[in-house]
């Protein structure tokens, strides 16, 4: 059999409102690329992309979910088993902002007691269009007791960051075993691609 080539396998999930930029988010971490013009997500889809922290290879299982209404009795059976959740808005969309109660509700109904979560504050770049101010996204994340951070998929700001921080949380979680990969069935709905920090600290954006 076969060595794996890698230490701990980490299932994290993308949610939020449609249009947001959670598929532009992936795409920036995984693959480096960025593409405005993507369609909406239909149903799931996910991306692999290894990395390296203290001293560990880390495999990250990343899903991206559509955030259409008709799609969610879809995508909330992969909320089981994640090990992080991203939760994304869009700074320039009010209406997504207000979408984080509801998101949170449906993580609370859908995942585990012990997932590790994030607010994200996507478009970061697209301050002539801002309409929810970063301390307003912080204020959210603090009732919560949720890190916060503000990234552009757009410019590559605090992308990568964002996805080291979670995996170092949920690394911070593990016992020192490494966990089989999981089976994918494939008559599901989603497109297959190949491609320290301490807990309540809000991340303001390095962006202009």
């Amino acid at each position: 059999m076969a060595k794996q080539g890698y230490d701990y396998l980490f299932k994290i999930l993308l949610i939020g409102d449609s249009g947001v930029g959670k598929t532009c988010i992936l795409c920036r971490f995984a693959d480096d690329s960025f593409n405005s013009s993507f369609i909406s997500t239909i149903g799931i889809d996910f991306k692999m992309k290894t990395i390296e922290l203290n001293g560990k290879k880390i495999k990250l299982q990343i899903w991206d979910t559509a955030g259409q209404e008709r799609f969610f009795t879809i995508t909330s059976t992969y909320y089981r088993g994640a090990m992080g959740i991203m939760l994304v808005y869009d700074v320039t969309d009010q209406k997504s902002f207000d979408s984080i109660g509801k998101w949170l509700r449906n993580i609370d109904e859908n995942a585990n007691e012990d997932v590790v979560k994030m607010i994200i504050g996507n478009k970061c770049d697209m301050e002539d269009k801002r309409g929810v101010e970063t301390e307003r996204g912080e204020e959210v994340a603090k009732n919560h007791g949720i890190p916060f951070l503000e990234t552009s998929a757009k410019t590559n700001v605090n992308v990568t960051r964002a996805f080291h921080d979670m995996a170092l949380r949920i690394l911070e979680k593990q016992p020192d075993k490494k966990p089989e990969m999981p089976n994918i069935n494939p008559s599901k709905p989603f497109n297959v691609h190949t491609p320290s920090s301490n807990y309540g600290i809000s991340y303001k954006p390095n962006c202009c």
